[in-house]
């Protein structure tokens, strides 16, 4: 009998060529995907692999491995689907979020799933959107949690089903006694901060790229002062008076600012942050995960 698992490395080596790619995508080391094809090998009783200097491609006895194994894994994924799609919502899903999206909407759906299903077992992992997409395609997760920015669009990812989550507002944070603080629902003009230091992300580009793109609106480019992914930190830099920011409503919420900040709406341009769910199109009908779903909207 051959291995699923194995087979499912094959065609994996087929797709993307080189066992670093397998390994990468599926969460494996080189060496035991290595180890697992020769097991298949083995299996099979004929040669599937074969060495070209430093690198192995298939034989023709492994594309035709390749071939069924395509119609086998295909079959089993239905057989799963088959047996998901009826019943209560159950068993294990797993959910790769950003840390504030996290603490604000998905705690709070996850106690919710404790009350309302409690056959459904959900695990957290804290992943920035681009490692969550990763997990995601090599299916280490069922969910991944991204946003966009409104400034900065971007095309869908294809082979993925998208579920819209929640909308909010981009904020202005700045010191509470900065002359353009104002009262609490005052819009503040960007360019009356044309002078100051700006906070922005060091590893998430599109917060950068909407901080340039808002400001080039407002008739400036911003001084770029701090490169800092942890909000709790940005905002405690804003407090203290080292620069302002662009922050998030969400991010407001899971760190709740003391009274030295000030959060402001942007005047001129409405400035939103998008959040949405990704799944496999094949996952998407599955009770457990469609569950999921719903109580993530709910806490939204």
């Amino acid at each position: 009998m051959l291995d699923p698992v194995r087979l499912m490395l094959l065609r994996e080596l087929a797709d993307r060529e080189t066992m670093t790619a397998v390994a990468a995508a599926c969460g494996y080391t080189s060496s035991a995907v290595s180890q697992q094809l020769a097991a298949l090998e083995r299996e099979a009783g004929v040669r599937l692999l074969e060495r070209v200097g430093r690198r192995v491609r298939l034989t023709p006895e492994g594309w035709r491995l390749v071939a069924h194994a395509r119609v086998v894994l295909a079959a089993l994924d239905a057989a799963e689907r088959d047996l998901l799609a009826a019943g209560t919502p159950r068993g294990p899903v797993t959910l790769a979020c950003f840390s504030t999206f996290a603490t604000v909407r998905v705690v709070p759906a996850m106690a919710a799933a404790r009350e309302r299903h409690p056959e459904l077992r959900i695990s957290l992992v804290e992943s920035e959107p681009p490692e969550a997409l990763d997990a995601l395609r090599a299916r280490r997760c069922d969910l991944a949690v991204r946003y966009r920015y409104n400034l900065t669009p971007a095309p869908p990812e294809e082979g993925f089903a998208a579920h819209p989550l929640a909308v909010e507002p981009v904020l202005l944070a700045l010191p509470a006694d900065h002359p353009c603080a104002g009262p609490p629902d005052t819009a503040v003009d960007l360019h009356r901060l044309a002078d100051e230091p700006w906070i922005v992300g060091s590893r998430e580009e599109g917060s950068t790229t909407l901080l340039r793109r808002a400001c080039a609106v407002a008739g400036f480019a911003p001084r770029l002062g701090h490169a800092v992914d942890d909000y709790q930190l940005v905002l405690h830099l804003v407090a203290r008076g080292l620069g302002v920011a662009l922050v998030p409503e969400l991010a407001a919420l899971a760190h709740r600012p003391g009274p030295g900040l000030a959060l402001r709406p942007v005047a001129s341009v409405g400035l939103t942050r998008s959040v949405h769910a990704l799944t496999h199109p094949d996952h998407a009908a599955r009770p457990a995960v469609t569950a999921v779903l719903d109580l993530l909207r709910a806490a939204s």
